[in-house]
């Protein structure tokens, strides 16, 4: 597994981990998806990815941890509710994750949208006090526009920190962080872009003939399959692109880790972006 870095952490983490939303939902509680936590490891895909608001997948992700306990790389998300009318709610939902997940201290800290009757500027300051009481080792936001980003980026480096992340969804058929400035932002700010449902939710198929059609006939050429196309398209975009495909079963995972065993070459690359476009 290739490793990319986060930001200006100087953290190294995976290019492909995976996304554990549906993780914790009845038929996926900690013994089914125990199984997918051990492969992942083994195959060095130990970026995990949960947030508060994903049902069980905390308590899951915990459990399997307990079950194995070899290092992770946790990536968790705090929501701004509009009922949180303090941006001392953060510490509270912090220790509540730290909780469910079993553990001391977690690798990244999102703020999950940036939607709250609180100013940005307070959450921000309360997470920058979590990073520095060490309860999380890097901070960062999801489904923040580029304006958003360089406002919290500046932000945080009145407390000495860096914008780690920025995760949002980007796909071949979700192609709108080239086009409304955020991968620009990341690459300004040098921030790690994650990227969520990086294969549509599943629905990579259903763009464009045309995106259909040069997507299977890579495949084809390459004895790929469709997802592993698109997954290794998206990796190339930028070294700063991390990948979070979901994954609740072992087959799907092995089929998401090999993409990121292979590179597109720029021909193929170039094929899928007059299609996709």
């Amino acid at each position: 597994m290739p490793l990319r870095q986060l930001g200006r952490t100087g953290v190294r983490v995976p290019a492909l981990g995976v996304g554990t939303n549906r993780w914790g939902v009845p038929g996926k509680g900690a013994g089914a998806v125990s199984p997918v936590f051990n492969a992942a490891l083994e195959l060095g895909a130990n970026l995990f990815d949960t947030a508060e608001l994903y049902w069980g997948s905390e308590r899951a992700l915990g459990e399997c941890m307990r079950r194995n306990p070899r290092p992770i790389f946790i990536v968790d998300k705090f929501a701004p509710y509009p009922t949180r009318l303090s941006p001392r709610s953060l510490l509270k939902a912090l220790d509540a994750s730290l909780a469910r997940l079993g553990t001391q201290a977690i690798d990244l800290y999102l703020i999950h949208f940036p939607f709250t009757l609180v100013p940005m500027t307070s959450f921000l300051d309360v997470l920058a006090e979590a990073a520095l009481a060490g309860k999380v080792r890097a901070v960062g936001v999801s489904n923040f526009s580029a304006r958003q980003m360089h406002a919290a980026a500046e932000r945080l480096e009145r407390h000495g920190l860096a914008l780690a992340a920025n995760e949002v969804h980007y796909s071949l058929l979700h192609r709108n962080p080239e086009r409304n400035g955020v991968l620009e932002a990341c690459r300004k700010l040098d921030t790690a872009l994650i990227a969520y449902r990086p294969l549509a939710g599943g629905r990579i198929r259903e763009g464009s003939r045309t995106l259909d059609q040069t997507l299977a006939d890579i495949a084809r050429a390459r004895r790929k399959t469709v997802a592993q196309v698109a997954l290794s398209w998206l990796l190339r975009q930028d070294e700063r692109i991390i990948a979070i495909p979901g994954s609740t079963g072992v087959s799907h995972l092995l089929e998401n880790v090999e993409a990121a065993s292979w590179t597109l070459s720029d021909e193929e690359s170039a094929a899928l972006v007059r299609a996709s476009s």
